[in-house]
């Protein structure tokens, strides 16, 4: 993920409520984190009061707290009380919204103030006139129709959306009356692609960076599932092992891949496979990646009925664990955001997800660097397929090679990533326009290596964990202790 002032400023906000929880420090010190995280003059808004009111906003986020909450009073719920799971997860910062122009197109200074005014003739509202030598648009007249623009021999005129908007596939975010982003949560599938374009990070996540830190320094037994994505997150030069020290040494009593539970869902949807296509449905898509099964779910629900019944490899690992430790906490660690969602569904059996940002920032609010990390001892058992899941049709590969191992075969596989690729492919498939019998979706449009929560450039880490998989001394999800 691109290293901007944004993502900086997110991280500085969450290594020092980090430190202070680790220090037992958070009540006493949160307001400290106003002065702290901020330079002596207004850089980033008009004036240090701007400054301070939208820093108390990104506090509250990663707090988990409504943004209108003291952050004292947020930081002793936090502390105090469970998750707040009425809250929405991605969120607007309401004193961080702002600057941004909601008319969609604009007359530059291109504008030769020709004689055929193509402009003016061909808007049907007769919104354009001249106004000093140049195209004026008048907003209370003009419907969006983009006509002006199309038929402009110099191409002056422009379109603009607010970058939020336009990241939005959905149409989730729309401006409401008061110029502000708004975010309907019932359409909303939590990819974090809006909090990612927003050049201002007026949109954030929730985070229980704190809750799980409080967890660990209660004594209970925090279990850290670690996605295989996270393989180069840190530093091509930083190993699995010392990734496995590092979360150790912050207080993780164990460390165990999701990757076994990418096996578990493997051989699961490969019997699910088998036994309802084609017998009882032409296809059926993929349940790993929860903002593509609300996708389907809010925009496509004539295809429901084919999203697997299987669970996704965070539950299945999160299931494995917990038989064998029902008291144990279990911390998702991983490269989504739509995760959390998840979670929540599912909170007898993930208690908390952190991303790959959120992990980084908890263990430096700790003084963990992984560089600096020994090599510790881990066992590789997911096969070489569970650790591909994350890979372009990484999850594809790994259910037509397990239903090849059971005597099957997966006639037909397509692979769609970004959320308006994943609608037009299941609705190509619901109209017959799609010839496949099984259709994985991925929300991000690199898949997992590039989700919202990654820290690693998923160009070099896609590379990376090829070669960690290729390494495995299991290949086939089938062939793997746990799926036996």
């Amino acid at each position: 993920m691109e290293l901007t002032a944004v993502a900086q400023l997110r991280r500085m906000v969450l290594e020092h409520l980090s430190r202070y929880t680790w220090n037992d420090e958070l009540v006493d010190h949160v307001y400290d984190i106003l002065q702290e995280v901020r330079e002596d003059t207004p850089r980033y808004r008009c004036c240090v009061y701007k400054e301070r009111a939208v820093l108390k906003n990104r506090i509250d986020m990663a707090l988990g707290q409504e943004c209108k909450t003291n952050i004292i009073e947020a930081s002793k719920l936090t502390l105090n009380e469970p998750e707040r799971k009425d809250l929405p997860l991605i969120d607007v910062l309401p004193a961080a919204c702002d600057q941004c122009p909601i008319e969609a197109y604009h007359v530059t200074d291109i504008c030769r103030h020709c004689i055929a005014h193509k402009c003016m003739n061909n808007c049907p509202r007769k919104a354009i006139s001249l106004v000093q030598n140049r195209a004026f648009i008048d907003k209370t007249k003009c419907v969006e129709c983009g006509r002006c623009k199309q038929v402009c021999p110099y191409g002056a005129i422009i379109e603009i959306h607010r970058p939020c908007v336009r990241a939005c596939a959905l149409g989730a975010v729309s401006i409401g009356e008061d110029r502000k982003a708004v975010i309907d949560h019932e359409i909303c599938v939590s990819c974090g692609a809006c909090r990612n374009a927003c050049p201002f990070g007026a949109i954030d996540e929730r985070s229980n960076i704190v809750r799980v830190i409080a967890s660990i320094k209660s004594g209970r037994e925090v279990i850290a599932l670690v996605a295989p994505s996270i393989v180069g997150q840190f530093g091509l030069k930083v190993t699995m092992g010392q990734v496995y020290s590092a979360l150790k040494a912050a207080g993780f009593a164990d460390v165990v891949e999701v990757g076994l539970g990418a096996d578990i869902t493997s051989v699961k949807e490969a019997k699910e496979y088998i036994e309802k296509v084609p017998s009882e449905q032409n296809y059926m898509t993929s349940s790993c990646c929860p903002a593509f099964v609300k996708l389907i779910k809010t925009q496509a629900p004539q295809a429901a009925a084919k999203i697997s019944e299987t669970d996704s490899p965070m539950i299945s690992v999160g299931r494995y664990v917990k038989a064998q430790r029902p008291q144990a906490v279990t911390v998702f660690i991983g490269p989504c955001i739509a995760k959390k969602n998840e979670a929540r569904e599912h909170n007898d059996i993930i208690d908390y997800v952190l991303t790959f940002e959120e992990a980084m920032c908890m263990l430096e609010g700790k003084d963990i660097e992984f560089a600096d990390q020994p090599v510790g001892q881990y066992e590789r058992e997911a096969s070489k397929l569970g650790l591909g899941f994350p890979l372009t049709a990484g999850v594809t590969a790994a259910v037509q090679d397990t239903v090849a191992a059971m005597g099957g075969q997966v006639r037909q596989a397509h692979y769609a990533s970004g959320l308006d690729n994943c609608l037009q492919a299941v609705k190509d498939a619901e109209a017959g326009k799609l010839d496949c019998s099984y259709l994985e979706g991925m929300a991000c449009p690199n898949g997992c290596l590039d989700g919202p929560g990654t820290v690693g450039d998923f160009r070099i880490t896609k590379v990376a964990l090829s070669k960690y998989a290729t390494a495995a001394p299991n290949q086939q999800a089938v062939n793997t202790e746990h799926t036996k």
